[in-house]
This record gives C-alpha cells, structure tokens and sequence, in this order.
C-alpha cells in the first residue's frame, strides 16, 4: 500500500495539481486585495463614500443596543447582521478571479493550436500512382495527359 500511494503521489497530475492549488491560494489574497483595496474603494466614492465592508443590515440588536456605525462595532456587541457588503465584495472577487482564469486560458489555447497543415505540393498519377507536381499536366513516368 505504501508503495501504491508513493507512485500515486509522485504522478506527474497530482503534482501539477498540488502546484495549482497553491498558486491558486497566494492568487485569492491578491484578488483580495485587488477588490477591497484598489477597485472597491473608487466605486464607493462614485457612490458617495460608501465602504461596502460596512453595508449590513441588523436583524438584532446586541448587548449594546443600536445603530452601529460600523460592521465591527456591531459585532463587538454581539448583533445578528446579514452583511451584504462583504457579499458584493466577494462577488466582485469572484468576477475578478474569472476574468483573469478566462483570459489566460484563451491565451493557452491560442497557443496549442496547431497550424493547419500545408497544402501538398504533389498528387498521384492517376495512371501509375507516381507522384508528380500539383501543377503538372503530364507524368513524367507515364507519359500520360492528366487533367
């Protein structure tokens, strides 16, 4: 068994895989902070200074009671929120992540395609199966007219 999962291991997928998963990961913290520190910030203030990590929505107060200025002010009182804002920025997340994963796929199968392949530059005689050029009207083998 140890061996089994030794040659399972060192295949050149699971590998490939493990090396994925973890430029994946340190790719999410970028995206993270590509979202909440560069792209959430201009679109809150086109939409008048909102931060969009504070945009919740209180379905209970706390021990202290409300309203809470802040996410953590009210979570610091122990208040049931649903926190959309957090949601937005994890959609925005999200598109981001698929953008970028669309693009460099693209540009992998841009670069796997094969070129087609050229056009032959001989044909068979139809008389003696000799090859001859495409643009031939007579076999030099044969002697015979071709059309």
């Amino acid at each position: 068994m140890g061996k089994e999962f030794k040659e399972f291991i060192m295949r050149g997928n699971v590998v490939d895989m493990a090396v994925g998963i973890i430029i994946g990961a340190a790719f999410v913290t970028i995206v993270k902070s590509l979202v909440d520190d560069v792209i959430m910030p201009p679109i809150g203030l086109l939409l008048g200074n909102i931060d969009f990590t504070n945009l919740f929505a209180l379905l209970k107060d706390g021990k202290v009671p409300g309203p809470y200025e802040t996410l953590a002010l009210a979570k610091a009182a122990g208040a049931v929120t649903i926190n959309y804002g957090a949601f937005i920025n994890t959609i925005i997340s999200f598109l981001v992540v698929a953008f970028c994963v669309f693009i460099l796929v693209k540009n992998v199968n841009r670069l796997r395609k094969e070129p087609a392949p050229p056009e032959p530059d001989t044909r068979e005689c139809p008389y003696c199966l000799s090859a001859i050029p495409v643009k031939a009207t007579k076999c030099a083998h044969c002697t015979a007219e071709i059309k």
